[in-house]
């Protein structure tokens, strides 16, 4: 029996390591477009930038695991030609026979046109090579569009470098859609604080490349000269090869609570995968945990597990000396209350957001004995304990 996995990054890796944790005994074929072998992606944002780590540590796996597990690792040759009724693809020149397969190519950078025709030096940040080429470049002026948490994070890279940042959003406050209005505001001020020109509301509406020098021209009539302009607008899945094949594809590979798509012999995990959740619905989410968390699902399934993936979400991010982590996930229409524990000046506090009178999601800064308190709380009805911001947190969920 051969399993193949499509997508050599996190998702693909932990899937075929709980592939081998479970006694699966038959071949393993993992392949990546990437030259390199698998590894993490938030360490591009973090470490690299912050010059604490580099490529080598964010490896998945060290350089003999997968021979020693038998795991066929491909590199650096993208898989093309997926016939499901054949239950075959194309990689580096040969066919590829599977028996069940998981599509784990995650998502590629979403592009803004307008900075990629202008002449202007610009980047993204997906890959290690820019990662890397971006932290050659952090101590100029750099203008980056988006206020997401890869914006706000090589922001926070940049000032500790020494670098000039203006942070152009067009939302009101950065990352409102899964913080809320009132931990957005928390997380504005503390840029705000280290420097960073924080531009909300706002937008560019032009960028141009003349005698060697950049001029961006922003809704609010600024002009401002970067040097390197950061396009930070988040992420497209990467569904060619499966909208391609047939598979059912809708802001993702659509898959049901097991991680199987509309063929049965083909499942999708991590960032390309918009999954079908338990509690939640249809959610697509792009992060750390999400893909090691379903990598290993999906890897159970394939192996006849019947179990639904039912976790719910959990993102990190670490801006200046803020930690922040979150469980849970607001839907589009934000929430109906939250419940502050702690202290917003110093921002080590923990906060509860409610809708429908279900805790739907958690998050702490710099409050690190919360985490699995936040956990126990998300997906269960708001108890008047857990709205009372006197009670301890530890105590509001018994």
């Amino acid at each position: 029996m051969t399993i193949a996995i499509i997508g050599a990054g996190l998702a693909g890796a932990s899937a075929a390591a709980e592939l081998r944790e479970q006694g699966y005994d038959g071949d393993i074929v993992l392949v990546g477009a990437e030259p390199h072998a698998p590894y993490e992606r938030p360490p591009l944002s973090k470490d690299i930038l912050l010059r604490t780590g580099t490529a080598a540590d964010a490896a998945v796996k060290d350089d003999g695991w997968y021979e020693e597990h038998r795991v066929e690792l491909i590199t650096g040759s993208a898989a093309t030609d997926l016939d499901l009724s054949a239950r075959t693809f194309a990689v580096d020149g040969r066919k590829v026979d599977y028996d069940d397969l998981l599509i784990a190519t995650g998502a590629t950078s979403r592009h803004l046109p307008m900075v990629d025709e202008s002449g202007a030096p610009f980047a993204y940040l997906r890959t290690i090579e820019e990662s890397e080429a971006l932290r050659r470049n952090l101590t100029g002026h750099l203008l980056i569009i988006g206020a997401g948490w890869i914006g706000l994070e090589v922001a926070s890279a940049a000032r500790q470098a020494g670098g000039t940042v203006t942070v152009v959003e067009a939302a009101a406050r950065p990352l409102a859609g899964p913080l809320g209005e009132e931990m957005a505001a928390v997380l504005a001020g503390l840029h705000r604080e280290h420097g960073v020109d924080l531009r909300t509301s706002t937008t560019v509406e032009t960028i141009e490349r003349e005698k060697g020098r950049t001029r961006a021209v922003l809704s609010d009539g600024t002009e401002v000269s970067p040097g390197l302009v950061l396009v930070a607008i988040g992420a497209v899945p990467d569904v060619a090869l499966a909208e391609g094949a047939g598979l059912d594809v809708d802001d993702g590979i659509l898959v049901d609570d097991r991680l199987r798509t509309s063929d049965p012999h083909v499942y999708a995990a991590g960032d390309v995968a918009s999954h079908d959740h338990p509690s939640l619905g249809r959610i697509r989410v792009e992060h750390w945990d999400n893909a090691i968390q379903q990598g290993r699902h999906a890897a159970r399934s394939m192996l006849g597990g019947q179990e639904p993936y039912a976790r719910q979400p959990y993102f990190f991010t670490d801006q200046y000396d803020l930690g922040m982590e979150y469980v849970g996930h607001l839907g589009p229409d934000g929430c109906d209350e939250v419940v502050v524990r702690g202290d917003r000046d110093s921002r080590v506090l923990n906060a509860l957001m409610v809708t429908g009178g279900r805790v739907v999601a958690g998050m702490h800064t710099n409050d690190w004995d919360a985490t699995d308190h936040l956990r126990a709380c998300v997906g269960r009805e708001a108890t008047a304990d857990m709205r009372d911001a006197s009670i301890p947190l530890r105590d509001a969920h018994s």
